[in-house]
């Protein structure tokens, strides 16, 4: 927030007139957003950081001159503050807003396409929430349209709150995770601390949908579990580690004893597609006391209510403490909501997980 606390202050960074005339437009349209300048490149921002210090900056990554990476980097040395990273939706472009996030940044986003109107509802909001996250966010040391705020929907549009009338017959147990802002790196920092013996695990992570695939890789590559984008129908086994892809809810369905993935693409719940909300609903109705809940950091309220329905359900649940979270906001709802165990730091997460779990 600026001085007075009244409006979250942003610079947007792009090379394109076209692009930042459109998120103007969707960053103006909310009241706690107020748009205090833009620039077309590094140099240019340069010189507007230092005559507006603004709260929070949007960051084109692929620019002339100076790309968006380079500049983040030297920016988050010199003169550090949240930045969200802006990139197209394209499979090419997720090793860079990976990058990104290592480098510093709060979140990253996929860009508004200029052309189309189709979907551009929802990019508003990815957009207006992930400035508003940012301006929360501890840093790492070191048109018209868009004037009506969309219904907040909860995980009632994609699954009905009353369990199912059979008795659900799995007895394996599973872990499910949510988070959303800093949640990349937190997934990273207790994934790579689980043993390959751990129950089936499946995750959401707000994050754009062409960028869940690479994180997944990404994850893979440092685990001893195996981690992957999920797919629908397929089994969840021990030992794997699932993440719901970026524009789809996922959901659990029962399976001989187990458990298998059901992916749903329908309306945003939360404001989120995939939901932390829909997930653990899921898993309170099919695996009950058999599932154990984990909420990590991020923004907002997505997951306390599906959370407690784990709870009420039987699971055991797990909220990250405030001090280790990048933003403490869905675990304090949850956390106020009822629906929590114990809170841990990130760090004692992974250990809590393991002595439960065997």
């Amino acid at each position: 927030m600026n001085a007075s606390g009244n409006t979250i202050q942003v610079l947007i960074v792009d090379d394109s007139a076209l692009v930042r005339k459109l998120m103007t437009e969707i960053l103006s349209s909310d009241s706690m957003i107020e748009v205090v300048g833009t620039a077309p490149d590094a140099q240019i921002a340069t010189r507007q950081i230092r005559k507006l210090n603004p709260d929070v900056i949007t960051l084109d990554i692929q620019m002339p001159g100076m790309n968006g990476l380079d500049y983040l980097e030297r920016l988050m040395k010199s003169q550090p503050r949240p930045v969200v990273m802006v990139s197209s939706l394209t499979q090419k472009g997720a090793p860079e807003a990976l990058k990104a996030l290592e480098l510093g940044a709060v979140e990253v986003i996929g860009k508004p396409d200029t052309t189309v109107r189709e979907g551009m509802e929802e990019i508003s909001i990815q957009i207006v929430d992930a400035v508003k996250a940012a301006a929360q966010a501890k840093l790492k040391k070191n048109t018209d349209i868009f004037l009506k705020a969309p219904e907040k929907l909860t995980a009632d549009v994609i699954i009905p709150k009353n369990p199912p009338k059979h008795l659900s017959h799995s007895i394996e147990p599973i872990i499910a995770i949510g988070a959303s802002t800093g949640g990349t790196e937190a997934l990273m920092t207790l994934l790579t601390q689980l043993p390959e013996s751990m129950p089936g695990i499946v995750m959401v992570q707000h994050m754009p949908g062409s960028f869940t695939k690479s994180f997944a890789q990404r994850l893979d590559h440092h685990c001893r579990l195996t981690v992957k984008e999920a797919e629908s129908g397929e089994r969840i086994r021990p030992g794997t580690a699932y993440l719901a892809p970026g524009d789809q809810h996922l959901l659990l369905k029962n399976q001989d004893k187990g458990y298998c993935v059901e992916l749903n693409d329908g309306p945003l719940v939360c404001r989120h597609r995939p939901s932390v909300d829909a997930l653990f609903r899921s898993t309170a109705q099919v695996a009950r006391h058999h599932a154990t809940g984990v909420i990590l950091t991020g923004m907002g309220d997505d997951g306390a209510q599906g959370m407690l329905e784990m709870k009420e359900a039987g699971s055991f649940n797990i909220a990250q403490d405030e001090a280790s979270s990048v933003v403490y906001g869905m675990p304090k709802m949850a956390l106020s909501k009822g629906g929590v165990d114990e809170v841990h730091s990130l760090n004692e997460i992974p250990h809590v997980l393991v002595k439960h779990s065997h």
